[in-house]
């Protein structure tokens, strides 16, 4: 409908200028559909949510975001077309459990029967675990259970963690310790209420995680002490997402990209990368492939770029430029996985220089071109 509509509009013209031979309206109407090519990168905002008809401001799955995300981007960037890109930024959410129990303290026959010794307290790491099976034969999924132990490394200290059971073992979330709870500003081994927690415990994460560092995105689970009155003091765990510089309250929603590329009609998810040749690369091709095509290669070394004149002696033929391409990905991304796409930019003579691209896939180890 929409070339039918240029064509009318074309031929209306020319009635009212003079006649134009065919082939010129045929080229108008070729120009006017050709798809603009652009890289794009968008982090979707409130607004954006609301046009998906998304009311919590989140996707419930991955699927969910590939199936949306096309006509949204259709929408929003309609001149765009074949070889495009997006590289989307959204929420998803994922919800981490949080836990809470009163602290049962072991007393010195816990801690005898586990060690087999008269000391009251562990001397080994795997003593705790040790305890919670004997004393939680039968566990389920998701039992939770909060723990005062002593512990003896040089010296004795005593240790508050949780443990919470999930597909058949038991994982710890560490407590703090008293004077780590000191150093955030607390006269005793707890804080007085949640927000309190939420506040200081991202600061003393950092110190936590000095020497595990984490990366952009990542979620821990944090157990903290509330003194509850009448001698009960009991144990919350709460989760923190660390986004690169420092920790903040996890929202249960996770940040997640997700790219597209247009194939000419819709948007579809894309994991191409695009990489154009650098001098350097021209040098690795030569010195890989030099004695399997010498003269094509021969041509490159003297020119930096692809003889790409059809029937000239030194000419680089797509699968030629493919297995060229893939040379150089191999050196830049040797860990890259089958089913990896790249579209590769790179120098050539024609007749004149120039630019092409050339679309590759990684198949069964080999990269072979994806046109």
């Amino acid at each position: 409908m929409k070339k039918f509509i240029y064509l009318c509009t074309i031929l209306l013209g020319t009635a009212l200028v003079g006649c134009n031979p065919l082939e010129d309206i045929n080229s108008e109407v070729d120009a006017i559909e050709t798809p603009i090519v652009g890289d794009i990168e968008i982090t979707l905002s409130d607004d954006d949510y609301e046009d998906l008809d998304l009311n919590y401001g989140n996707f419930n799955s991955v699927d969910d975001a590939k199936a949306l995300l096309p006509d949204f981007l259709s929408d929003k960037y309609p001149v765009l077309g074949k070889g495009s890109s997006a590289l989307v930024t959204y929420k998803r959410y994922a919800k981490v459990d949080t836990f809470s129990e009163n602290i049962y303290e072991l007393t010195d026959a816990d801690h005898n029967d586990i060690t087999g010794s008269s000391y009251g307290n562990f001397d080994r790491s795997y003593h705790i675990y040790n305890y919670l099976d004997a004393a939680y034969p039968s566990p389920q999924e998701g039992d939770f259970v909060s723990l005062r132990y002593r512990y003896y490394s040089g010296g004795e200290s005593t240790l508050t963690d949780g443990f919470y059971y999930s597909d058949g073992d038991w994982n710890k979330i560490k407590g703090f310790t008293e004077d780590e709870y000191n150093a955030m500003g607390e006269s005793f081994p707890n804080f007085s209420g949640h927000d309190e927690a939420d506040t200081k415990i991202p600061i003393a994460l950092l110190d936590v995680y000095k020497y595990e560092p984490k990366e952009a995105g990542d979620v821990v689970m944090a157990m903290y002490e509330l003194y509850k009155g009448g001698g009960v003091t009991k144990s919350y765990t709460s989760n923190f997402v660390f986004n690169g510089t420092s920790f903040e309250k996890y929202n249960n929603e996770a940040v997640e990209t997700l790219q597209f590329g247009h194939d000419g009609t819709v948007w579809v998810p894309d994991n191409t990368i695009k990489y154009t040749l650098e001098p350097a690369d021209y040098a690795l091709i030569v010195s890989s492939l030099s004695s399997k095509y010498p003269a094509a290669t021969g041509s490159m070394d003297n020119y930096g770029n692809f003889e790409r004149r059809p029937g000239n002696a030194a000419e680089w033929t797509k699968p030629m430029i493919a297995e060229a391409a893939g040379v150089v990905i191999d050196n830049k991304d040797p860990s890259a996985e089958n089913g990896q796409k790249y579209v590769v930019t790179y120098d050539i003579y024609n007749g004149s220089s120039g630019t092409e691209d050339t679309a590759v896939i990684k198949t069964d180890g080999v990269w072979v071109l994806n046109e």
